[in-house]
């Protein structure tokens, strides 16, 4: 079997898996520990409750990260009277390379610091970038390893899908 082959399979079943953290069906973790990047406010997703919020895990040296931010940014712009909010989570050991990035690659969505990597570990993150769909009621909804273009018109079906969804 191809290599390739397999780690899409592993990939695959671990994201369904129940019984690992972050599953689709999960309660969103609340990630209390966030931060601003320059470390001024502390907040958590739950301030987010009762929207759809798209949960991005990031960093500075990840090449995918670079062109996930015009399709985030696009996103929070589109469909943020529909209910939409896009919080992206740096996981960068130093923060002047995230500062540095976010100046390189202006950006029109919550950035959050993860200092301690405990909201990325609640979450179950494998790989960067890695986005968790958490509808209204605060229950992880679909989650995507890494990006690549031609998945965009895909994940904002789903994302749209999520959004028109009565309460």
């Amino acid at each position: 079997m191809n290599k390739l082959f397999l780690i899409g399979l592993l990939i695959n079943l671990l994201v369904v898996t129940p019984s690992s953290a972050g599953s689709v069906g999960d309660a969103a973790p609340s990630c209390s520990n966030l931060t601003t990047l320059d470390g001024t406010e502390n907040y958590d997703l739950t301030k987010f409750q009762g929207k759809v919020v798209y949960v991005d895990f990031w960093a500075s040296w990840c090449p995918p990260c670079i062109r996930s931010f015009p399709f985030m940014n696009q996103l929070q712009h589109d469909l943020k009277d529909q209910g939409l909010h896009v919080v992206a989570i740096n996981l960068d050991e130093k923060l002047v390379d995230a500062e540095e990035f976010i100046t390189k690659y202006p950006v029109e969505i919550s950035i959050a610091s993860d200092p301690e990597s405990q909201c990325a570990k609640d979450f179950g993150v494998m790989a960067m970038p890695s986005s968790y769909l958490v509808d209204r009621k605060g229950v992880i909804r679909y989650i995507h390893l890494g990006f690549r273009l031609g998945e965009v018109g895909e994940l904002r079906t789903i994302i749209e899908h999520v959004l028109n969804e009565p309460l």
